[in-house]
This record gives C-alpha cells, structure tokens and sequence, in this order.
C-alpha cells in the first residue's frame, strides 16, 4: 500500500472520531429535546409543522404503533415519487422536456429512494426532471435517512429506559432529526462542494463548442428514422464527425450534499461520483467519503452517551473503526497490484506495476488508485451507493471486498441509523452466544437477552442473507435474469450477486456490467429493497420495546462487560461468523473463482 493511501484512510479515521463526540453528543441532545440553542430557535418553526399536521409530540408510541406510522409514512412518500415520475412531462422545471418515465422503472426508483437504497436503472441528467429530482428524490433523501435515525434512538431508548412501555414519538423524531441534524449539515457540506466545482442551478442544458473534432460511429438510419441492417441482421454504422457537446445542468450540490450524508448514494449523474459536477476535486471527494461515515460514527458516541456510559459507544465505534481499516487495507492493495495476466504479454509484472501503477481500469485519473479503493470500501460499508470508479472493472478480490463489506450488514460504520441498530443487534447475538457459552445468563446494558429478543434479532439478520441468496438463485435460473448479464462466467454471477446483496442491504452501488433497466430487474429488485429495508426495521423496533418494557438487572461479579477489547474481539467475530459467512457458497461461484483464475499462472 502507498504512503498516499495510508494517508488517506488515517486522515478519514482521525477526522470523523474528531467529529464523533461533539456531533454525537449533539444528535443526543436534539433526540432527547433538551433545550439548546438550535432546538430554541426552531421551536416555533417545529410548532408550526406539528399544528399544520395536526400531530401532537407529546404523545408516546409504542413499538408497534412506532413501525405502523413509519411504515406508512415511507409507502405515502413512494406513492409521491411514483406520482412525480409518472407525470413529470406535464409538470413545471421540466427545461428539458423528459417525458414519463416508464411504470417498472419508477416503481424501482420509488421504493428505492425511500427505503435509502437509491439504486438506479436510469441516467438521471437524461430522465429525471428537476422537480422530480428536489421534489421527489431530494426530499426522500432527507426522510430516508431521518427514518434511519428515528429507528436506531428507539433501540437505544429500549436500553436506557426501565419498565417502559412507550418508545417516543415517531412524527416529533422525524421532524426534529430533519430539521435539526440532517438540513443544517447538508447545508454546510453543500456550499462546500459548490466552493470546489459543483453544479447548483436551473439552467437548461448547455450546447458547447469543443476544442477538438470527435469521430465517433452511429447506426444508419432510413428515411423512416429506423436502423439500417445487413443481412446479417447487425446494425450498418456511419462515421459522425461533431464539435458540439451538451452540457447537463442542474440543482447538482444541494442533492449532492444529502446524498453523502444520508447515506442515500444516488447520483445526479449516471456516472454519480465519478462524474466532474458531482465530484470536481480530490478535496470533494474527500468530504464526499467522511459525510458517508459523519452520523454513522457519531451515532455511536450517541449510542453511549443516552445509555448513560460512553464507553461503550466507544467500544461499538472501535470494532466497526478496526473493520473498516482492515477492508479498506485489502481492497487498496488489491487495486494497486495490478492484472498478472499482464505477464503473459511479455511484459515483467514488477514493471508493469510500476509503470502502470496498479489498475486503473474504470478508475478516474483525477482520483487514481487509493482514493478510487477507498471511496468504493466506504461506499459499501455504509449503505450509501455513491461511486466514483467502477465496481466493474475492480479487481477479483477488490470487488470480494465491495460484496463484503455489504454481506457483514454494512455495519462498518454501515448506514445513518441502520449501521448502529444493526450492530446493536450483532452484540446482542453475541452476547447471547458469549453468555451461553460461560455459562452466565445473558445480558447487555443491564437488559436480560431472553427467547423474545433473540427470535427478533434472529429475523433482523438472517432476513437479508434469505433475500440475496434467493434472489440470485431465482435470477440465475431464468432468461430474464440472464438477459441483463454483460460478462460470462463467474463474473457474470458477481454481477447478479451484487445486484441483489446491493439492494437487500439498501446500499444501491452496482457492478454496473448489468443491464438492470428491465421489467425483471425493476420489478425484483424493488421487492428486494421494500423487504430488506422495513423486515429488520420492524425486528429492531420489536426488540426495543422488549428491553423498555424489562427492569434493569444490576452490575454483578458474574456481568460481562461490555466496553473493552475482549468485547470488542467479539463483537467483531459475531459479524464476521454470524453475519458473513452464510455467503461463503456464493462468494466462492464469483470473486473467489475470478481471483483463482487470475492468479493462477
């Protein structure tokens, strides 16, 4: 691994455990309605959405009344963004005109940006109007990722609370976790993409004069505007000249900002983070990988600080930070060795990495190898999708990693809000498991762990490996799920396995050498994310009002402790064993035989 590359993932590590505590420690505050300066001054802004909604925050919820609102709340706002999708064409701030987008393809797009997966089987500079875009897709960035939020205080609330029945208000968390948390963050980190490059305005499409002619061929045409064929059936091409190139405007930097730091990850732009509007500078995207991990870390030191014992936020944060570290660690090195195949060519593999410096196949040369490695390792251990290379073109063992880190249940920090109730639940299992074993009865927090919790904790996990696995196999099997596959073989099979690991894990990133625009893949893929997103959410919630409604059982000599390194050891095995290993049989068809492959000479 390079020096730039060390740099690079210390200087991300150093500076979100900086931000940690006091954005933690703010989250807390504003989820606990303690009165600071923020919640002060938005207070009569926060009265007036409760009376204009007719919601009264006073009111506390239990946990089943808690998922009914949530749940129904983010089906509304699909129905909004199907809507908006639907009849885009007869809709204001349409400058270029897009007409209606098809009815598969927007139920994809709907249920993917509410459940915070964002997959996309479109290009959004040449489909998605601007309203669509800040009506429909922006907004739902915002909730998405607000609902996160909302699900992981509960559970944590489930912790701190003693013989409780009642979780909170859902419409007051949301409300306060938008208003306060996620607009003004996205607000600041906007204006600083703008400072370096990005995009932020109404303009139509821009036609520009090029300094260069391009060449380029395209299919013949007959006088009735349809494709010329031989009699071979291919396609006759023409050779095009032109020194005109349309420019794609748009409200780019306020949709960018939310992106990142809701862990959304839909672009924009079809080519997302890679694109110049998106992701101008290696400052850029710098910020782009820390607002993908900012909540998630601090949502620990939250964790911590409302349970009323910071070491263990700490201790949650230190297994995800030694996760993250060791992944990203691989998938640089495995980029920077390079393609060995290289070899058969003549050409001496020690040269050729250093000549070629690694792979950079589908990498942008603005961010070369490290950051390119490093962005898709975060992209994957949170839940966001954003990329700035193609996943594609990595390496056999740097797409194992990508495929990895969302297998683990992207806990590495993983998602805002997902990431923390996730990992919660992995302690609890392994807690449970550690207990059992030492022949102590199992507890975390003071909360005795009993047949109830480990039936939902149970669900909350295996519920996306049950997804994956059966997705792909039902894909695998018929034609039109072998119809979108680009590439033969065993990458053929990562890219559907990827599809599917992506989806049911609301992460949204793709191989993207699949066609996944088809009615199949839309309509498959739509029920992949619902499930994977709102099954573990209804597990979580059930979880938490089991622990609100326990007493606490007091610190004995015979309580594991929960807050230091052999804890720590734990947590981690839990995720890899419990959460990983289940794909074994799937990952050894796919990057696992590549790698075998390639390396075999």
């Amino acid at each position: 691994m390079t020096g730039s590359s060390l740099a690079l993932i210390a200087a991300l590590v150093a500076a979100a455990a900086l931000c940690a505590k006091p954005l933690g420690l703010y989250m807390a505050n504003v989820m606990e309605g303690r009165p600071i300066a923020p919640l002060r001054a938005g207070a009569p802004l926060e009265r007036l959405i409760y009376r204009l909604c007719g919601i009264d925050p006073t009111v506390s919820m239990g946990w089943k009344r808690y998922a009914v609102a949530l749940i129904l709340f983010n089906a509304l706002g699909g129905l909004l963004v199907y809507g908006l999708q639907r009849l885009q064409l007869w809709l204001p701030l349409n400058p270029q005109h897009f007409s209606n987008v098809s009815p598969d393809s927007s139920f994809n797009t709907a249920v993917s940006f509410v459940t915070n997966t964002n997959w996309q089987g479109y290009s959004g500079e040449s489909t998605m109007s601007d309203l669509t875009q800040m009506a429909g897709l922006a907004v739902q960035n915002f909730l998405s990722a607000a609902s996160g939020i909302v699900v992981a205080v509960v559970l944590i609330r489930g912790f701190a609370l003693r013989e409780a029945q009642a979780l909170g208000n859902f419409w007051a968390d949301l409300t306060r976790s938008t208003l306060y948390i996620l607009l003004p963050l996205s607000f600041a980190l906007a204006l600083v993409f703008v400072s370096q490059g990005v995009i932020q305005n109404f303009s139509a499409d821009q036609d520009v004069t090029t300094l260069e002619t391009l060449h380029y061929p395209q299919p013949k045409l007959d006088a009735a505007g349809n494709p010329i064929k031989d009699k071979a059936g291919n396609p006759v091409l023409e050779n095009v000249a032109t020194r005109t190139q349309t420019l794609p405007m748009g409200p780019v930097a306020s949709q960018e900002a939310i992106k990142q730091l809701g862990t959304n990850g839909g672009g924009f732009f079809n080519a997302n983070s890679a694109h110049p509007y998106e992701n101008p500078t290696a400052l850029s995207n710098f910020f782009a990988m820390l607002a993908e991990i900012l909540i998630p870390v601090a949502l620990a030191y939250t964790f911590g600080h409302m349970v009323g014992d910071t070491r263990q936020g700490w201790a949650i944060l230190a297994a995800m930070g030694i996760l993250y570290v060791s992944l990203a660690a691989v998938a640089v090195h495995s980029e920077q060795l390079g393609n060995p195949r290289l070899a058969a060519l003549g050409v001496d593999q020690a040269a050729t990495r250093l000549q070629s410096g690694g792979n950079m196949e589908g990498k942008e040369v603005r961010f070369g190898i490290g950051a390119s490695a490093v962005f898709a390792t975060t992209t994957t251990v949170t839940s966001c999708g954003a990329v700035n290379a193609m996943h594609d073109s990595l390496t056999p063992l740097g797409g194992f990693v990508t495929l990895f880190d969302m297998m683990l249940g992207e806990v590495v920090p993983g998602g805002v809000g997902t990431g923390l109730y996730s990992m919660l639940i992995f302690a609890v299992i392994g807690v449970f498991i550690a207990g059992l074993m030492i022949g102590r009865t199992p507890e975390y927090l003071g909360k005795k762990i009993e047949a109830f919790e480990m039936k939902m904790s149970a669900i909350a996990i295996l519920v996306m490996p049950f997804i994956v696995l059966i997705g792909t196999a039902v894909a695998v099997s018929l034609a039109a799920g072998q119809a979108g596959v680009a590439n033969p073989g065993a990458h053929g099979f990562s890219e559907i396995l990827y599809a599917f690991t992506s989806a049911s894990n609301n992460n949204g990133s793709a191989f993207a050498g699949i066609s996944a625009d088809t009615p199949f893949y839309n309509t498959s893929l739509g029920i992949a994310m619902w499930l994977g997103r709102y099954w573990p959410i209804v597990a979580v919630l059930a979880v938490a009002g089991s622990f609100a409604a326990k007493k606490r059982v007091p610190v004995t000599s015979g309580t594991m402790l929960t807050h230091g390194p052999t804890f720590v050891i734990l947590l981690i095995g839990t995720v890899i064993l419990v959460g990983a290993l289940t794909f074994v049989p799937a990952i050894a068809l796919g990057p696992v035989v590549e790698h075998l492959m390639l390396w075999r000479s």
